[in-house]
């Protein structure tokens, strides 16, 4: 699986932290009593063996994704602004309404024609990656068009920082690379931030030539399949009047 540019999983190490209640003092005790690794992927945690399919949490400072086990995951559903770490939501939604015009898709200088966004609670503001034959590469968003995007959209506020992810796709253009023509629809779900990744290892593998290539444009039709099964339509967000 990819991970967001930084330092690997692997690299990071918790830093003890003191106040009553901690769940990394829980964490601590596990690890204190864990038996010695075995072969197979295990919870990166505790090393508790995890099955293929397993939910990930995400270290705010590393940015990197860590594999867990059900356990270990559950300490950090809790919403809290005072933990390192954030277990990654399970939610699809979809932005039946979702407005976004042709200039305005060139306005946040996306070179191609996918791309996510979500919140970095550490820099504090909207940050945006894209596909292609390196993995994740980061946009320079620019932030006047964000908030433009934001302000036509109230719904994207059902968007949890750091876990959760905006992905926006141009439709009309099978490859994943823009192509000549402007797009005059876009496709816009909420998605857990280790799908992204997920699809950007994904299409990393396959990738092809300028604009990805077939098997790219295979695996991201296959991803937006699974993406349109799994979503439910986000709920209605009223402007609030000043």
């Amino acid at each position: 699986m990819s991970v967001p540019p930084g330092r690997q999983p692997e690299e990071s190490t918790a830093r003890p932290l003191r106040r009553s209640g901690d769940p990394l003092a829980v964490l601590r005790r596990v690890s204190a009593e864990r038996p010695p690794p075995r072969a197979g992927e295990r919870c990166e945690m505790c090393a508790a063996p995890v099955t293929e399919v397993h939910q990930h949490v995400v270290d705010l400072e590393s940015r990197g994704l860590m594999c867990t086990c059900r356990s270990c995951y559950l300490l950090f559903t809790a919403e809290s602004a005072h933990l390192r770490y954030r277990a990654v939501p399970d939610r699809y939604l979809s932005f039946p309404d979702f407005r976004l015009s042709p200039a305005a898709w060139d306005a946040l200088e996306i070179p191609v024609g996918l791309a996510f966004f979500f919140t970095n609670s550490m820099l504090g503001r909207v940050v945006a990656f894209y596909p292609g034959p390196a993995g994740a590469t980061e946009s320079e968003l620019p932030l006047g068009a964000w908030e433009g995007v934001a302000e036509a959209n109230p719904a994207l506020q059902a968007v949890a920082p750091d876990v959760e992810a905006l992905l926006v796709r141009a439709p009309g253009s099978a490859a994943v690379s823009a192509q000549g023509g402007a797009p005059t629809d876009f496709e816009a779900y909420l998605v857990p931030i280790d799908a992204c990744y997920e699809l950007v290892g994904r299409l990393r593998s396959v990738w092809r030539g300028f604009d990805g290539g077939q098997d790219a444009r295979q695996a991201l039709r296959e991803f937006f399949e699974t993406v349109q099964v799994r979503s439910r339509p986000a709920p209605a967000h009223r402007r609030v009047a000043t």
